[in-house]
């Protein structure tokens, strides 16, 4: 019992902060500010875009990135992941709200986060690299489509359609535009793009996107050419951490809306942590430990009025190239966006919602990286078809059943390759021939004998078997057999018990270890003629199969 609990305090120690976190920090520290104001400055004009864009409000999306991205920087498993609230995020919430309203966003949240802290604890974070890279890149391609396309309203100065997708949505405000009333939104919007564009081929070090809004709120708030809206009123201080109420009808109805935005914020967290780890020199990251801080991120978001949060790949990518190299400078980042929320809420809630707009779409363009997308469509058929499989479902349907859908036919490829690379082969018997030894066939099965290529490898045999009716003796030589299933030893049983019902012995050679069990659980040695017909050498085999022949010829 002392062990037990032994061994599950430490493994609650290993979701906690320790010292080990911070090792480097009086070498770093100086580093480590910078790179958390700078991308500080990037993630406020993005926070506040993603919370807008989701329907949660510019608010909730300032919230989410000081909330959450001091918890998950804290208690999560990367050194310099950055975390707050997403595109993808943005996308998955949007038709949240519209269906359930803001009212569901606390306690969506809040649930979404206990399930991603479970996935955590339960060690599921090491199932990220079972999804293929041509799913995860596709799945990237059609969030950047629909954060493009989301925006597409803000940038003509003009509501989105209520209950339409974003496509449609995005379709019906061009077609019915007023290009009158949309030009000076759409003047904004240029101004923003030409802006965060040219800017880094003058200096790279200058934040192109806060620049670009600050720029464009000046020339807006100056001039009396643009007529647009703007944010409007943000909190001057955080709201008090509040527990929602929780009505047992709207839990049952947000149930898989919370699912979903785990399922979300798992992935999405652990691949910007993965790729992370392989920008940085601070080393690996823990996969569970990042889930578990994750949800502790998202939990504390909702008490806050916030959104669910995940890693953000990009402002991760901006913080590692600017140097960091521990935990504090994504807390500089939070802290700098907390001075934001009580220090400069009144001049940044006159930022034109078209600026943000602007922002995002050229934030959607950099997310599609086209030598990627060229790599993907020239390698096999099959992968450039996952891949625009899963583009076109996350724009079309729905992102998490694109991440399915897209899985799924992965593995049809996979598993259909694998059964390709089954097979059965007649081998000459080896050394010198002997008398009868045209009555012994030697087979040798290849690869996997699985639910795939079960079917195929059993009917292989019997139309040998048929086209040969001088064999008397079959040997099946299982030692170079690599994955064998139920399915695959069902048909082993089934095809031994056929040879020996017409007559035909079966000598079964070289069964790996892990096979012994499962064979002789479906039956298959039940059906041998002898016990001695199972051997472990060719010799053995191939002396006990002429044996039988010789007998058969007296």
């Amino acid at each position: 019992m002392s062990t037990a609990i032994a061994g599950t305090l430490s493994r609650v120690a290993g979701f906690l902060p320790r010292r080990s976190d911070y090792t480097g920090l009086r070498r770093s520290w100086r580093a480590d500010i910078v790179a958390g104001i700078t991308v500080g400055v990037v993630a406020l004009p993005l926070a506040l875009a993603f919370g807008i864009s989701s329907g949660v409000g510019a608010a909730a999306g300032l919230i989410t990135a000081v909330v959450a991205g001091l918890v998950a920087a804290i208690f999560g498993g990367s050194h310099v992941q950055v975390s707050g609230p997403t595109g993808a995020m943005a996308v998955i919430l949007a038709p949240i709200v519209a269906e359930h309203g803001l009212g569901s966003i606390a306690i969506v949240t809040i649930l979404a986060g206990v399930l991603v802290l479970i996935a955590g604890v339960l060690g599921l974070g090491r199932a990220v690299t079972f999804i293929p890279w041509p799913v995860i890149e596709g799945f990237t391609l059609g969030i950047a489509a629909i954060i493009f396309l989301q925006q597409v309203p803000a940038a003509f100065g003009t509501a989105a359609p209520a209950g339409e997708r974003t496509l449609n949505a995005a379709v019906d405000v061009v077609v019915h535009a007023d290009w009158t009333a949309a030009w000076p939104a759409l003047a904004v919007v240029a101004m923003v793009a030409v802006i965060m564009v040219v800017l880094p081929r003058i200096h790279r070090g200058i934040p192109e996107s806060l620049t670009a809004v600050i720029v464009v709120t000046l020339i807006v708030h100056f001039t009396d050419l643009f007529d647009v809206a703007s944010i409007g009123e943000l909190p001057s201080s955080l709201p008090t951490p509040s527990i929602p109420h929780v009505d047992p009808a709207m839990l049952q109805s947000v149930l898989g809306a919370a699912v979903a935005i785990a399922a979300l914020a798992a992935i999405e967290s652990l691949l910007s942590a993965r790729v992370a780890a392989t920008m940085s020199p601070t080393g690996p990251y823990d996969p569970d430990r990042e889930l578990s801080g994750q949800g502790l991120a998202s939990i504390a978001s909702g008490l806050f009025g916030g959104m669910p949060a995940t890693g953000a790949i990009a402002r991760t990518a901006v913080n590692v190239r600017s140097g960091a190299r521990t935990r504090v400078a994504a807390i500089v980042h939070s802290l700098l966006l907390l001075a934001v929320v009580y220090l400069a809420t009144g001049p940044v809630s006159t930022i034109p919602l078209a600026a943000l707009a602007g922002v995002l779409m050229v934030t959607a363009f950099r997310m599609v990286s086209a030598g990627t997308v060229r790599a993907i469509l020239r390698s096999t058929r099959s992968d450039a078809l996952i891949f625009v499989i899963t583009a076109i479902i996350t724009v079309t349907l729905d992102l998490i059943e694109a991440v399915q859908i897209g899985i799924v036919v992965a593995a049809f490829f996979a598993l259909r390759q694998v059964a390709q690379r089954a097979s059965v082969t007649r081998e000459p018997l080896p050394g010198e021939p002997h008398p009868g030894d045209e009555r012994i066939a030697l087979l040798r099965l290849d690869g996997a004998m699985f639910f795939g290529a079960a079917e195929r490898i059993s009917t292989t045999i019997a139309e040998g078997a048929d086209r040969n009716e001088s064999v008397s003796v079959v040997i099946i030589r299982m030692s170079r057999l690599g994955m064998l299933d139920a399915t695959g030893a069902h048909s082993m049983a089934e095809i031994v018990a056929e040879l020996e019902k017409r007559g035909i012995t079966v000598i079964i050679k070289g069964v790996q270890h892990e096979h012994l069990e499962l064979l002789e659980g479906v039956g298959v040695f039940d059906s041998l003629r002898h016990d001695n017909h199972l051997v472990d050498t060719l010799d053995e085999a191939i002396a006990h199969a002429r044996s039988h022949v010789e007998r058969e010829r007296m």
